[in-house]
């Protein structure tokens, strides 16, 4: 049976599916299929640190109920992280960040410039290439159709 280590090496437990789905179903209804598939990349592992529990609560708390149900959730266990505090990460240009203001103005200007992707993008591809021309014209940048 996988145990669940807390902040102190002494304080294990055995984990209990049902007492980590009840817990989120507090915050949103998320079915026993989607939490043991968030939890097969724990399956190789005999224990596991309780903050991996809750982020894997967090992310499937923000996908069923939004950000804000989610920040709720981590501040309820925010005594098993160090900083106890919630901050969203977004990879841009290769580093992981929360927000922008630590940056200088050419690493700005670089994120500004980048091509932001969606997967449900309904820009056509007529629109893409006209957004591309004009990014271009406006960085001077040569650009063959």
């Amino acid at each position: 049976m996988k145990k669940i280590i807390y902040n102190n090496p002494n304080e294990v437990e055995n984990f209990s599916l049902s007492r980590f789905t009840k817990s989120l179903n507090k915050y949103a209804k998320i079915s026993e299929k989607d939490i043991k598939e968030a939890l097969r990349n724990f399956d190789q592992y005999e224990n596991m640190h309780v903050s991996c529990l809750v982020e894997i609560g967090v992310n499937l708390i923000e996908k069923s109920a939004g950000e804000r149900a989610a920040k709720e959730y981590f501040n309820e266990h925010a005594e098993y992280f160090d900083e106890g505090k919630f901050e969203r990460l977004r990879r841009i240009t290769g580093y992981l960040v929360g927000t922008l203001d630590r940056w200088n103005d050419a690493k700005k200007a670089e994120e500004a410039a980048r091509v932001k992707h969606s997967v449900n993008s309904a820009i056509d591809d007529a629109e893409r290439l006209t957004a591309l021309e004009t990014q271009a014209f406006e960085q001077n940048i040569a650009y063959a159709r």
